[in-house]
């Protein structure tokens, strides 16, 4: 087997458009604690799942030039946390950026239905995700398998982002009953699909909505075993690897996240892109 280790710890890049992709920076480092991480909040910008495709590319191909450039060493791949970015940019981002290993998320329907018994599965996510070509190719590749209950979420990413604790709960509730009768009788919903990156945050919150039984899926571990597969080497010591954060917006609401959601303390830069 080859050598996929170096001398030079190159990072590896991750960005959203806040801080929902930090549920795939903390599956990246559950499976790769000894590398880097570079991860950019594009928080000036947000939300994504409520913009056209064009802002969206330009967005997604302002940041991969800056993680690619000058001012820090260049990343070794780049991880897009965020399904709307994945949808609207990551074909044109491969093809701009074509010796870069580029992974992206997706609702985790092929998961969901290796565990449905009901074959029954919700899907909630961001309109732009739901409308995206790349999503229809997906449900299209699974037709015959599982019938898909969609709803999209409008206001709950940004919640999230606030921590309005209320405003999640009342979000949740409304695209629960708007989706259907959740339970592991035939003709109800046993597999709900958390399609968005945010949306792992209100995972506890969806589990008491939808009851013991039901099955949550996100993406957040496959991603991080994606990343690992296509890493063009690996961390060569055995330090613990650093994050580095990053926000376009407000860099305090990064921190408080981070702190919040996965109980780091770590300090943001911003950043003017």
């Amino acid at each position: 087997m080859a050598d996929r280790s170096e001398s030079v710890k190159r990072p590896i890049g991750v960005f959203d458009s806040g801080v929902g992709g930090l549920s795939i920076l903390r599956a990246l480092r559950a499976e790769l604690p000894l590398e880097d991480f570079i991860y950019v909040a594009d928080s000036g910008f947000a939300p994504y799942g409520e913009r056209d495709d064009a802002f969206v590319i330009e967005r997604a191909q302002r940041i991969t030039r800056h993680l690619l450039g000058p001012n820090h060493l260049p990343i070794k791949t780049l991880v897009v946390a965020c399904n709307t970015a994945t949808a609207a940019a990551i074909a044109l981002l491969r093809q701009g950026f074509p010796t870069l290993p580029i992974v992206g998320v997706e609702p985790a329907l092929k998961p969901a239905v290796a565990v449905t018994h009901t074959r029954r599965i919700g899907v909630l996510a961001t309109r732009g995700t739901l409308a995206s070509q790349k999503f229809k190719a997906l449900l299209s590749s699974l037709a015959g398998q599982a019938e898909f209950v969609c709803t999209p979420c409008d206001g709950l990413a940004d919640a999230i982002e606030r921590h309005d604790t209320a405003q999640i709960e009342a979000l949740c509730a409304q695209y629960i009953r708007a989706t259907g009768q959740f339970g592991i009788q035939n003709g109800e919903i046993d597999t709900l699909v958390l399609g968005c990156t945010h949306y792992p945050f209100a995972g506890d919150v969806f589990q008491s909505l939808v009851g013991p039984d039901v099955h949550l899926i996100d993406n957040g571990e496959p991603v991080a075993r994606q990343t690992r597969r296509v890493l063009p080497h690996l961390a060569a010591d055995a330090n613990a690897g650093q994050v580095t954060l990053c926000a376009t917006g407000d860099k305090t609401a990064l921190a408080h996240a981070c702190e919040h959601w996965l109980g780091w303390q770590l300090p943001v830069q911003s950043l003017t892109l």
